[in-house]
């Protein structure tokens, strides 16, 4: 066992740290498989902003007091295309050449299997008929495929083959082996099907739980070539994906259940929040709208539509950025002027570009701390700190973690752990086929998901270095060694600007900025400011820009570029040295990157409702639109303004409850949300665009000045 591992081409004496321990090599059941002890540690406590480096704000206007995210649907966000349209759901009809596709080439599905009788026999055809009804109950993911009778004559088997892509082009068949080791057996399944259960020693189990050993079953599913598809499709389906409540990983999870799919399988430009209610483009290979589109029955907060078939899939970054629409119930302030003051401070100076908490992981255990690991080298260290329990997840995913760091049980982790943590599950089943080969099971997760971690170590450096900038040298000026884009640049323009004629908005060059594949001419395009640069007064603070560390940037030519080495070598990395060959785990082998240091919010809009029932919902969705549910009619006060009600007996400013007067009328009898005889309360309303990576709640945390961490939000809506 031990020269099986390492004939794997990863493994060496940098990636295999140890070898199998007695526990790994064990039969299952046997005590020596457990887990090497380890210390119960104390649970990590959630992040804090100072704890990534936000700390500074861009200017010292005064904020207010708000809840933020106080219910999952104040916070929508609407992905924003590269072609610059906003990306609603608004449609669950299919495509306009699938709906043609269905009438003209429906198949009679009773004279198919007739021919199939007559073709494979009266067992087979009976055995497909129930198969087909089964199929049509619903349970299109807990469909078993079935297996044909074993047939020796290849020449018939290809006939077989050909008469399922001609009348079912929702099956797919290959060949298996029956278990004489001679003969052939056609197997049936669904599209894109995924493997069935296994008893305990290995068999397939049928749908009544009797095992099958008439056939292989340890042969994988061979879909080469055996999916049919109209030349006149683009050959992916591209969908706009409605979720509430759910992050991107978690809902794509479900769909790719439901279809038999693996999540990977999916394409899409960019996470978007979990507490919030989101829109945004998706894509999956040769499946028809059809198949998505009856899944609305059976989702949970998800909705998919907007069908439409496309040539390539969507890939990280293919976004020009978001429009998010907030509300912030509860809104304390000392008068009216002061939340005006605030807005317009933040339109004006715009806020500091931090990424956000989000980027760093919503557990204990930050994302940043992961990419360090992997910097330095120690898989192991990695592997734990992606797998221990989690301080703020729930305990049923945090009793699995428990479970499996005493006793290190991984077949039991793995029929625990939820389908959408990927990348747990991603590892798990790589260290049960290589026990103690760590790298190897980080190289299992998903490629996407395995580079968010150095990105993530990448945005802290980023975050630390931002905010000694501001406090060293201030946000009025530029100072010499400042990096910015050369003023000939396409990029020195920005990357997210309005179009007046008609809305759009411009390519986005900076939306890849953390990735290792940045642009070669982007590199180019920056330039150390010098004395001759100031002396003509050529760049302003906007136009400053810091590295993301990679092999081709460039750090800032004075103070600012020493913290970020000071940093990584607190963390024991070197930024210009690699201690291992792994590319994806290895800032030198990524180009790096620049972001600028102060972003704008686009479009700015705000407007004060008064309500007086929590449960209300003050911002439509897509489905609210689609459904005609939509919320009753706020007031509009912006216009009129609002003043406010002050505590004196204990000195602390109230709500905005009440208003001295709006044009001659009291704020209690203009119209609002809510009963009429409840206290009313303020919110703010506000909605504006983000280019890509960039934080909406960063610009809520200039805006109120306030932390926008959870444990900290927590307390207000307490």
């Amino acid at each position: 066992m031990r020269g099986r591992h390492f004939l794997n081409p990863l493994l060496s004496p940098l990636c295999y740290q140890k070898p199998p321990s007695a526990r790994h090599l064990a039969p299952r059941g046997d005590p020596r498989r457990r887990a090497v002890a380890q210390p119960p540690s104390a649970r990590r406590a959630p992040l804090s902003e100072p704890d990534v480096g936000i700390s500074r704000f861009a200017s010292d206007v005064p904020g207010f007091r708000g809840a933020l995210k106080q219910r999952y649907s104040d916070f929508v966000v609407h992905e924003v295309a590269l072609d610059g349209s906003l990306v609603r759901l608004t449609s669950f009809d299919l495509p306009d050449s699938e709906r043609v596709d269905a009438k003209e080439g429906a198949v009679d599905e009773a004279q198919a299997l007739e021919s199939f009788r007559l073709l494979c026999g009266e067992a087979d055809c009976e055995a497909l008929r129930g198969f087909l009804e089964r199929v049509s109950e619903g349970g299109d993911s807990d469909v078993s495929p079935i297996i044909l009778s074993a047939d020796a004559d290849k020449a018939h088997r290809s006939e077989v083959h050909d008469f399922f892509k001609r009348n079912f082009e929702s099956l797919l068949t290959d060949t298996v082996e029956h278990s004489d080791g001679i003969q052939r057996c056609i197997r049936v399944r669904l599209k894109q099907g995924r493997p069935e259960r296994r008893d305990v020693d290995g068999r397939r189990r049928n749908r009544k739980g009797t095992a099958s050993s008439g056939w292989r079953d340890d042969m994988p599913f061979d879909s080469r070539g055996s999916i049919i598809w109209p030349d006149h499709l683009g050959k992916f389906i591209r969908f706009h994906l409605y979720k509430e409540n759910k992050d991107t990983q978690e809902a794509l999870g479900k769909i790719s259940k439901m279809l038999g799919l693996q999540p990977r399988s999916f394409g899409f430009a960019g996470t978007k929040d979990k507490r919030a209610v989101t829109t945004q483009q998706v894509t999956v290979f040769k499946v028809q709208a059809s198949r998505l589109v009856a899944l609305n029955r059976k989702l949970i907060g998800i909705k998919v539509g907007d069908f439409s078939y496309v040539k390539e899939g969507l890939a990280l970054g293919q976004l020009m950025g978001n429009r998010f629409t907030i509300i912030l119930r509860s809104v304390v302030a000392e008068s009216e002027d002061v939340i005006k003051a605030a807005i317009d401070g933040l339109i004006k100076s715009g806020f500091i570009n931090y990424y956000g908490l989000q980027r760093f992981g919503s557990g204990s255990v930050p994302n940043h701390q992961i990419g360090a690991a992997l910097l330095r080298g120690e898989w192991r260290n990695a592997v734990q700190l992606i797998l221990d329990p989690r301080e703020g997840e729930c305990d049923g995913i945090n009793k699995v973690r428990e479970h499996f760091k005493e006793y290190g049980d991984i077949d039991t982790a793995l029929r625990n752990f939820p389908r959408f943590l990927i990348t747990e599950r991603a590892i798990l089943q790589r260290l049960k086929k290589y026990p103690g080969n760590y790298l190897q099971a980080l190289m299992a997760i998903p490629r996407t998901l395995r580079l968010m971690y150095v990105h993530s170590y990448q945005s802290y450096l980023w975050n630390h270095a931002a905010s000694m900038r501001v406090e060293k040298y201030g946000i009025s000026r530029v100072v010499e060694g400042d990096l910015v884009y050369k003023k000939e640049s396409p990029y020195e323009q920005g990357v997210l600007n309005v179009i007046s004629e008609d809305d759009g908005l411009t390519n986005s060059y900076e939306m890849n900025t953390c990735c290792e594949t940045l642009p070669e001419e982007m590199m180019n395009f920056v330039k150390k400011v010098d004395s001759e640069d100031l002396s003509k007064s050529l760049y302003t603070f906007e136009d400053v820009v810091l590295p993301l560390p990679g092999s081709e940037t460039l750090f800032p030519g004075n103070e600012v570029a020493v913290i970020y080495h000071e940093m990584a070598k607190k963390d024991g990395i070197n930024l210009r040295e690699s201690v291992h060959g792994v590319k994806d785990f290895s800032i030198t082998s990524m180009k790096g990157g620049y972001r600028r240091v102060i972003q704008r919010p686009i479009d700015f809009e705000w407007d004060p409702i008064t309500y007086t029932d929590e449960q209300t919902s003050l911002v439509e969705t897509d489905l609210d639109v689609m459904s005609e549910a939509r919320p009753l009619k706020v007031n509009e006060l912006l216009s009129d303004g609002i003043s406010s009600c002050t505590s004196h007996d204990s000195g602390l400013t109230a709500p905005l409850y009440v208003s001295e007067s709006i044009n001659g009328a009291s704020l209690l009898e203009a119209e609002s949300i809510g009963s009429p005889d409840l206290l009313k309360k303020l919110a703010v309303k506000l909605a504006f665009t983000l280019p890509a990576s960039s934080y909406a709640t960063m610009a809520i945390r200039e805006l109120m000045k306030t932390s926008t961490s959870v444990a900290y939000q927590k307390t207000l809506n307490n």
